[in-house]
């Protein structure tokens, strides 16, 4: 009788190779450009780390190295506060009166 093969334990999600999350991440864009320190000013460079409603993105959506999203982070802040930069999308504003989980529009 022919033994089984490959009929050990399944392997976990974690254990897998290849998917979505696998690969080489890509490098830093201020480091690839080899920008010691993020400027405040460059609001066009900035905008891109910044989402539609204006929260600052996070590394994995960026990017950017631990280092360098610091110093984004706190250029973004700076820029807010000399209103080189929104603090929110007023353009995203729903004067609509807010609806709660359960009502449906009928």
């Amino acid at each position: 009788m022919a033994k089984a093969r490959g009929r050990g334990k399944p392997l976990r999600r974690r254990d897998r190779k290849g998917g979505p999350g696998s690969g080489r991440r890509k490098p830093c864009q201020h480091c690839r450009d080899k920008v010691e320190q993020v400027d405040y000013k460059d609001v066009a460079s900035l905008r891109r780390f910044v989402s539609e409603k204006g929260k600052i993105r996070s590394r994995r959506i960026t990017g950017a190295c631990r280092r360098h999203q610091v110093q984004i982070a706190r250029a973004v802040k700076r820029a807010r506060e000399l209103a080189l930069l929104p603090y929110v999308n007023e353009g995203g504003r729903d004067d609509s009166p807010r609806r709660e989980r359960g009502d449906r529009e009928r």
